[in-house]
């Protein structure tokens, strides 16, 4: 017998297993209801009994411990369903944005190597051809008409396989700001305290209803706002593809407790009630929450002036919420990502030490800039099949994020921009981010992105891409002019290109790398500002 106080291994057990969980909220409160979507409404009891049998049609066709299901689905009942099913087979499930093309939908399954791919009927095309080019195919179930029939055929499978807390459950790919989606393999402990943080930032009882407009295949739609809202044993409403007009309709029908979207779909949100004539029913809402990408102070004060609590957040597919605003500092802190998790330690640390040795990083003084970095049981195991980009990320027990911010005497953290974003001019470093946020201030800016490009004189200078608010002109000059009040010299953008849209990935993040090669792009004819 080991003494008192010895560490010993974690042994696999079913009380590890995240799809356990539909067990006991069928046992507690299984009238609850747990999810809805278009097509059905399912209480809990509902809910684990289509799981019980999603896992015996999965381990029917061949799925065993450790393999993967890729999951080519729009938001409905069987995509949480699946993810359920294939953790309690100890299985990973794999989404995948139903967005892409044939050609990208192969990259992923070439690299995952599923044995199931589940696919929406109306992608059976792209699904074909992704796997047409495959040495080793998956076998494919079509959704909603097949897996239907196939579920009804099932006789419950009740058995919960033992894992440990590190045993994979999700193979997330990254959203590709970079233009290279990596596969960050997620175990049950992740997706425990995850919920567990979410949990205690949203205040998650069984009373909420929860508004899912965001795709099931992204972490925001899944890990942050569908899974807690699970292991809360609140209920869940998904919808299929986001229209403002149509999601505050939907918020006063359900009487929906809280929604999470980005801050483009929060944009649309607010311009319908900006524009509308009619009284919307809100009262049911306890507050909207952004995420994915760093949202306009203005919005959030917009919202405020319609009676509405706008809070942020801040996360990654590596580890989902690191950061998020309570309520009582959302308005005061308007800009702010807010204060760490409770089951993380967040560390922001100086950028001339962080690629040193880990444990000799020095932690940045209030106001300076520095990398966000994190260690605790919501970090990913790595990158599939990635090694050299996974030793890069996890630093013994850290997890580098490459996302810069800054702290403030409270705590408080402030996103600076990216680190592969930032732009040396004239040996200054220069933040995107905090251009983005002076320009997002201005009447007749709607967007933002600015990107550093080679310079022969100052090694590099920032180009921005513009999107104008309606009816605007643009104007170059007075862009400029702007910018002089408010920014350094060497901040300055340089130039400035007209846009008609940013490109983002469907959480929100532009995708900077796509910049100066999209259709439409309209040189704006700026004079060459000196920025120095």
């Amino acid at each position: 017998m080991n003494p008192p106080g010895a560490a010993t291994a974690v042994q696999p057990s079913p009380v590890h297993n995240v799809g356990a969980w539909t067990t006991r909220r069928a046992a507690i409160r299984g009238e609850q209801l747990a999810l809805v979507d278009a097509d059905r409404a399912l209480d809990y009891a509902a809910f684990h009994a289509r799981t019980q049998r999603c896992a015996a049609l999965l381990r029917g066709a061949g799925l065993q411990r450790g393999e993967r299901v890729a999951l080519l689905l729009g938001n409905r009942t069987a995509y949480l369903e699946v993810v359920m099913a294939a953790a309690r087979l100890g299985a990973i499930a794999v989404p995948i944005n139903a967005r892409l093309t044939a050609r990208e939908v192969r990259v992923l399954l070439d690299d995952c190597a599923p044995r199931l791919l589940l696919h929406e009927a109306s992608l059976a095309e792209v699904a074909g051809a992704a796997c047409a080019e495959l040495d080793a195919p998956p076998a494919r179930i079509v959704c909603p008409e097949a897996y239907e029939r196939h579920l009804a055929e099932q006789i419950p499978d009740d058995h919960v396989e033992p894992v440990t807390p590190d045993h994979p459950m999700i193979l997330m790919y990254t959203s590709g700001t970079t233009g290279v989606p990596k596969g960050a393999l997620l175990p049950h402990r992740k997706t425990l305290f995850n919920c567990l943080n979410a949990q205690l930032f949203f205040d998650l009882t069984h009373h909420d209803r929860v508004l899912v407009v965001l795709p099931l295949f992204h972490s925001f739609g899944l890990s942050i706002l569908s899974l807690p809202t699970l292991y809360a044993g609140g209920s869940i409403h998904l919808e299929a593809r986001f229209d403002p007009e149509a999601t505050w309709d939907r918020i006063a029908e359900r009487r929906i407790t809280f929604m999470g979207a980005v801050p483009t779909q929060f944009r649309a949100m607010l311009d319908v009630l900006e524009a509308a004539p009619r009284v919307r029913d809100t009262g049911s809402l306890r507050f909207l929450f952004s995420a994915g990408a760093p949202i306009a102070v203005e919005q959030i004060r917009a919202f405020e002036r319609h009676g509405l609590l706008l809070k942020q957040g801040f996360g990654q597919t590596e580890t989902s919420i690191l950061c998020c605003l309570d309520a009582r500092d959302a308005v005061r802190k308007a800009g702010s990502v807010g204060r760490p998790v409770f089951h993380a330690e967040i560390r922001v640390v100086a950028l001339d030490t962080v690629d040193g040795e880990t444990g000799t990083w020095r932690d940045v003084e209030p106001g300076e800039t520095g990398e966000i970095v994190v260690r605790g049981p919501i970090t990913m195991l790595g990158y599939w099949r990635r090694p050299e980009e996974t030793a890069e990320t996890l630093r013994g027990e850290w997890l580098r994020t490459l996302d810069l911010a800054s702290v403030d005497a409270e705590g408080f953290l402030t996103l600076v921009g990216r680190a592969r974003e930032l732009y040396i001019s004239g040996g200054e470093n220069v933040y995107p981010a905090e251009i983005e946020s002076v320009y997002q201030e201005h009447p007749d800016v709607r967007d933002i992105a600015v990107v550093g490009v080679p310079d022969a004189k100052w090694g590099e200078v920032g180009r921005a891409y513009v999107v104008l608010a309606r009816d605007a002109r643009f104007d170059a000059e007075a862009l400029r002019r702007w910018g002089t009040e408010r920014l350094a010299d060497f901040k300055l953008p340089r130039s400035f290109v007209a846009v008609d849209a940013l490109p983002r990935t469907e959480t929100g993040k532009v995708q900077k790398h796509r910049l100066g090669a999209e259709e439409g792009a309209k040189s704006a004819g700026a004079p060459e500002v000196s920025a120095q």
